[in-house]
Order: C-alpha cells, then structure tokens, then sequence
C-alpha cells in the first residue's frame, strides 16, 4: 500500500498546494486593497500587479503567530513617474495600505 516515504511526500505536496492556494487569495486581496487606494488617491496603478516583497513571522491582537506580508505596487500621477505603494498584512486581514510621497496633478 503506502510506505513512509510516499506518505510524507503527499504530506508535503498537500502542505505545499494548501499555502499555494492560501497565498494566491491572499495576493488578490492585497491587489484589490492597492486598487481602491489608487482609485481614493486618484492615481493610477501601473502594471496591474502587486508582488510579495517580505515574509516574516509576527504575532496578531490575539497573540498568534501569523505570516507577515509587504506587498510592493507601483502607481503614477500623470504617466511620467512611478512610485511605490505598499500593502501590509497579518494574515489575510489589511494592516496597512500606504503611498510614496508623489507629485499632485
């Protein structure tokens, strides 16, 4: 039937499709969160794209221990220019959304 050996591969390809899923819905939030700032800050979101730039371990409100993620954008004010944005979150819930310093219309 089974040996120890295949167990622990179908343990490890499970663990592994189980934060693959987890970390895709989790990106699409952080895409959707740095859209809705762009929309609110009336810039544009270049790329339409977000991507992980740091993943870490820390603790939750309720003293978990969670993954950490810094998701990285760019936008533009007038087409010229790209600047930074950042998505952070705990988990899968919101932390933080924030904008490079950028130039007004």
């Amino acid at each position: 039937m089974f040996d120890l050996q295949s167990i622990l591969w179908l343990t490890l390809i499970f663990l592994a499709i189980y934060y693959w899923r987890g970390a895709l819905l989790v990106k699409d939030r952080a895409y959707a969160a740095a859209q809705k700032r762009c929309d609110e800050m009336q810039v544009q979101l270049l790329d339409e794209n977000v991507y992980l730039r740091r993943l870490w371990f820390k603790r939750n409100d309720l003293g978990k221990l969670s993954l950490w993620r810094a998701f990285y954008f760019e936008f533009t004010v007038t087409g010229g220019d790209r600047y930074y944005g950042r998505v952070i979150m705990l988990g899968s819930r919101i932390t933080q959304v924030e904008l490079d310093p950028h130039r007004l219309h």
